[in-house]
């Protein structure tokens, strides 16, 4: 079974794809990182580095979070601050 989740990119990564915003078809059962890697294989060439920050649903997550259907995914660069 298919689950759809809604991804948002920011800053660098939203000029790297060319949008901002996704909608994936994923397996059920499929994990964060797993995502982030399906967005890398869809759009080969973005650069979209290895490491990357993530939340689901508004909170920080791990790449070993499941995802489920309806899920909110947010790819974020580093942060900065001072």
């Amino acid at each position: 079974m298919a689950i759809t989740v809604h991804t948002l990119l920011f800053a660098r990564y939203a000029e790297l794809l060319g949008a901002d915003q996704l909608t994936l078809t994923l397996p059920e059962g499929i994990k964060a990182g797993e995502a982030v890697t399906q967005v890398r294989n869809q759009h080969p060439g973005n650069a979209l580095p290895s490491t990357v920050l993530l939340a689901i649903n508004g909170r920080q997550a791990t790449l070993d979070r499941p995802l489920h259907d309806g899920d909110e995914l947010a790819i974020l660069p580093p942060l900065a601050g001072g």
